[in-house]
């Protein structure tokens, strides 16, 4: 989808400071189902993934991992449920570097499938793996997969914290046996901006720049994405995430953030439909029982939700107040009332719920509505505001 510019009200600055930029478009690669899963406590059914996969197609994401089938019997359900659907977007597997992984998903028919390996000596030492021998592993594993007719992505796990020349190494010998595509991985999201673009411009060079690299990253520093925009702008052409930042820890990516950002403020075009964001949003939240915090960045309830009477006075005003559109996210715009309203957010709420109150009353109505507000330490409901009303409406 193209994004529609007349609705991103950003100035000027971005552009001064940016150009020149990549204009090709990124794609979007869920992990929602897997990764996303992650998150303590959550679980997901089959039929809950295929409503989340079937949302996540219509948004317009490109790729959706359905799970990764060697872990239980629901899992491989649920990516056969997703198979069935027959979806616009391409459906992924995951797999360990381990034969039995690979077969599994040959025996559901998944045609794609990252195939994931520790390549950091932490993690090695802690497998009690050497170097050569998970060589060998991703080598195998990567050779059996395309033999079976799956097109692999080659996932490095830790990447970032891995030296670089075995980095270098794993990559290369994994396209070497079959891999068509790689994903750089900050398992525990402790990658700046600056040493995203760095690992991922130095695998990019290292495969000659004909291998798609993917950006897989965590948000364990709040870094997440800033550092997927700095991957792509150093040649990721694939951005992995989840909806909502689910995942283990601080969570993964959060693919609609990063989508917006891209296409806002840096003008790299994505095919999610931005529109359909908060839906998705909310689907998830409601499916997995992870309600967001109200102020979270695009799909959070208070994005376009005012109760400063200083800001209510600018309401008319959309881009005086807003950075982008509510329209462009399918968000609702709205005053709210209690201790920190004005006089323009009496007016606007009175016309809104058609109350019968002489404006020269407005000044009553707005202090009772301060009283009310800091009595019960929150919002005045539109109910209680039409009970204050009719005792301010002539006074």
């Amino acid at each position: 989808m193209t994004l529609d510019r007349s609705k991103v009200w950003t100035g000027d600055l971005n552009t001064k400071a940016l150009e020149p930029q990549p204009r090709v478009t990124v794609g979007l690669y869920d992990t929602t189902l897997r990764d996303g899963e992650q998150t303590v406590g959550v679980v997901l059914d089959p039929e809950q993934k295929l409503q989340i996969a079937s949302a996540l197609s219509e948004a317009g994401i490109d790729r959706i991992e359905a799970g990764f089938p060697r872990v239980s019997e629901d899992d491989a359900r649920a990516i056969a449920l997703i198979l069935d659907a027959g979806l616009d977007a391409e459906i992924w597997g995951f797999s360990r570097a381990v034969r039995a992984d690979v077969e599994a998903l040959v025996e559901l028919g998944l045609t794609a499938s990252v195939i994931e390996s520790p390549i950091s000596d932490g993690k090695l030492q802690a497998l009690g793996v050497s170097r050569d021998t998970m060589l060998e592993r991703i080598r195998s594993a990567v050779s059996f997969a395309t033999e079976q007719g799956i097109r692999v992505a080659f996932f490095g796990v830790d990447s970032t914290r891995a030296d670089l020349e075995f980095v270098r190494r794993a990559y290369e010998g994994a396209v070497e046996a079959g891999a068509q595509e790689v994903a750089v991985v900050d398992t525990l999201g402790i990658a700046t901006p600056e040493a995203a673009a760095f690992l991922v411009n130095e695998v990019v060079e290292r495969l000659d720049y004909e291998v798609p690299v993917h950006w897989h990253g965590h948000d364990d520093f709040g870094l997440a994405t800033a550092a997927a925009v700095a991957a792509v702008q150093a040649g990721a052409s694939w951005v992995q995430g989840t909806v909502n930042g689910m995942g283990e820890r601080g969570g993964n990516a959060d693919l609609v953030e990063i989508a917006l950002t891209l296409e806002a403020l840096y003008g790299i075009p994505t095919r999610l439909r931005l529109e359909r964001a908060r839906d998705l949003s909310r689907l998830v939240q409601d499916l997995a029982g992870t309600p967001l915090a109200p102020w979270k960045a695009v799909t959070g309830d208070n994005l376009f939700t005012r109760e400063s009477g200083a800001v209510a006075a600018q309401f008319h005003d959309p881009p005086a107040i807003e950075p982008y559109s509510s329209e462009l996210v399918g968000a609702r715009r709205g005053i709210v009332l209690g201790k920190k309203s004005g006089i323009d957010s009496i007016r606007i709420k009175v016309t809104e719920l058609g109350l019968d109150v002489a404006e020269e009353r407005y000044p009553d109505l707005l202090e009772a509505v301060k009283r009310a507000g800091t009595k019960k330490r929150g919002l005045v409901t539109d109910a209680e505001l039409r009970r204050l009303a009719r005792r301010h409406a002539t006074g």
